[in-house]
């Protein structure tokens, strides 16, 4: 099954905009961009900037806005902090970014609530099968690791229809674009 990636990582750097609420219901803004790798941190970062509102007794805050790509995974105002400061953490030390944001995109977000950075890099990492030109050069490689061709003289093997069985190994795999090819995901490993 192929998946569209909505938008391409501009920047890994997870970070997050959060304002203060009575500064906005006032027609202030009122905000301040906040790393979210650290939740103790950005619990501070957040009650410095309510601290710094002009609205007295200031003390609800929403994220308005997300960088690094987190906005593509947390979709809400008031994500959990220690989710998010996880998944950030995690983001940051994954090797490839982008393929990391497309497999939680698209993996079911009830699952990666609660995992710290440590069992979201393993998770990713037992799922994540490589990027790939597509489908077919998956299958191409997936069928000569596994030698199955090997038994078949070599003057048949070139009647194998590798297209075919791209589609029949995508039933249980899921491969998302990229720019130039796929990410390919077993969400079932």
């Amino acid at each position: 099954m192929t998946k569209i990636l909505k938008s391409y990582l501009t920047s890994t750097e997870a970070r997050v905009y959060v304002a203060c609420l009575a500064s906005y219901n006032a027609g202030k803004l009122v905000g301040k961009w906040l790393p979210a790798t650290d939740v103790d941190e950005l619990r501070q970062g957040i009650a410095e900037m309510l601290e710094s509102s002009p609205e007295p007794g200031a003390e609800e805050w929403a994220v308005h806005d997300y960088d690094g790509g987190l906005g593509r995974v947390f979709k809400t105002e008031s994500p959990d902090l220690e989710d998010l400061c996880a998944f950030g953490e995690a983001l940051q030390s994954v090797d490839d970014a982008a393929a990391f944001l497309a497999w939680a995109e698209y993996s079911s977000g009830y699952e990666l609530d609660g995992l710290d950075a440590s069992a979201l890099t393993d998770r990713f990492n037992e799922q994540y099968r490589g990027e790939w030109d597509s489908e077919k050069d998956y299958a191409e490689d997936f069928v000569d690791q596994v030698g199955d061709l090997s038994l078949i003289p070599e003057n048949l093997r070139s009647y194998f229809d590798y297209e075919a069985y791209a589609r029949d190994l995508f039933m249980d795999l899921t491969s998302v674009d990229r720019p130039g090819g796929v990410y390919v995901f077993d969400f079932n490993g």
